[in-house]
């Protein structure tokens, strides 16, 4: 697994930082935010992408593309797969990513309009459309197995894993680097939120502007970063001798048909997609035993809550449902790849994150939080709930791996 996020700059800062209850959210430092309404965000801070790209091919390359690079490279680096020519055609790339490279497309429009046409790089068009992670990556690695991308908005690093399971599954492929990237922290991006009235205006107390389930929550905090995972078949990674974190057991994937932006009163969606997952794994809903929410920090969370209560019964009340976007911000279309590192990382170590700054918890969001600090605490399936903008919906089942 591998992670640039805003709490480090790889997976084993990351987790500590999230462990600990630190929040990554702060300032806006990228430009000047002192007129918009919003003038916070999660920023990765510090990350050099020489580390993962040539000097030469970082300028053809956006931000998040980026972030995905490094997130693989240390994914492929922690499996310790080797990406052969015996192999290679059956270890493909699946990343998703919900916008792509928007920063990219705010500074040419603002070159061409200024410049004229002419002053269009020749590579603007790849670094923006949100395959090119998945392309890039490949490129890098070697890998040329199916190769594609999920831009299913905030559930698109989910789609992407879940996919990639399937694609193992059917035979398809034996390993997927998979998982999402989104780097949209520029004006643009944030004025756009900010006009649907979707981030929060907590300018004056950054690290506990985003709070899940609290009372006073008032919109999320937009987050960037990428979260990516090396998913191989069972047979293929024990014949290597590889280190196994956790098992993707099931995978669900709903629509709403109901509105742009929200979700309806009775999650509906949100309710057949954990059913279909818990399905497809073949569990009952008593063998889970954490939840690691959707949880944006907007009005949203009480009907997950709700969706959580129908799915899964009285057990609800039993369940840890957690939300990591209170220390990460929201991710968007990465917040997928990240959250399934996350639940993957409490299987292996028996550690809950905590939720923070549930000050004041909302009657209607009423489940077991780990509110203010981390829970040791041992979980044998852990699920991991996305849902984005028009409707969609995406639930992966993680086992504890027990050989």
């Amino acid at each position: 697994m591998g992670a640039v996020t805003p709490l480090g700059n790889d997976l084993a800062t990351t987790w500590q930082a999230l462990v600990a209850g630190k929040s990554g959210v702060g300032p806006i430092t990228r430009f000047d935010a002192s007129d918009l309404p919003t003038r916070i965000a999660a920023e990765v801070r510090g990350f050099d992408p020489a580390l993962y790209i040539d000097a030469k091919e970082i300028k053809k390359m956006g931000l998040f593309i980026h972030y995905a690079m490094g997130a693989a490279d240390m994914a492929v680096a922690d499996s310790g797969l080797a990406i052969t020519e015996a192999n290679r055609d059956r270890v493909g790339v699946y990343i998703g990513s919900g916008i792509g490279g928007l920063p990219s497309i705010e500074e040419t429009a603002y070159k061409m309009a200024e410049q004229g046409p002419r002053r269009v790089s020749p590579f603007f068009i790849p670094m923006t459309i949100v395959n090119l992670a998945s392309g890039q990556v490949a490129i890098r690695t070697g890998a040329r197995g199916p190769n594609q991308a999920a831009a299913t908005a905030c559930a698109a690093g989910s789609h992407a894993i879940g996919d990639s399971f399937k694609i193992i599954q059917r035979g398809d492929a034996d390993a997927m680097i998979s998982g999402g990237a989104e780097a949209v922290i520029c004006k643009l991006g944030v004025a756009g939120f900010c006009a649907s009235r979707a981030l929060s205006s907590r300018n004056d107390e950054p690290q506990r502007a985003s709070r899940p389930f609290d009372r006073d929550r008032d919109g999320f905090v937009m987050g960037e970063g990428s979260g990516v995972m090396v998913l191989e078949e069972l047979q293929f990674a024990r014949a290597r001798g590889a280190r196994i974190y956790a098992e993707v057991i099931g995978y669900g994937s709903t629509g709403d048909a109901y509105h742009i932006t929200a979700p309806p009163d009775d999650a509906n969606g949100a309710v057949r997609c954990v059913r279909m997952a818990l399905n497809d794994a073949g569990i009952n809903p008593e063998e889970v035993g954490y939840v690691n929410a959707h949880a944006t920090s907007t009005m949203a969370d009480a009907l997950e809550t709700r969706a959580i209560k129908t799915a899964f019964g009285t057990h609800a009340k039993k369940l840890v449902v957690g939300a990591t976007k209170s220390m990460t911000g929201h991710l968007l279309g990465a917040a997928g790849g990240i959250e399934a590192i996350f639940s993957a990382k409490t299987l292996e170590t028996g550690v809950i994150p905590p939720t923070i700054n549930v000050d004041n918890a909302d009657p209607e969001c009423d489940l077991d939080c780990a509110p203010g600090a981390a829970r040791e605490m041992a979980v044998n399936v852990a699920i991991s709930n996305s849902f984005g903008f028009g409707g969609t919906n995406a639930c992966l089942v993680f086992r504890k791996f027990t050989g």
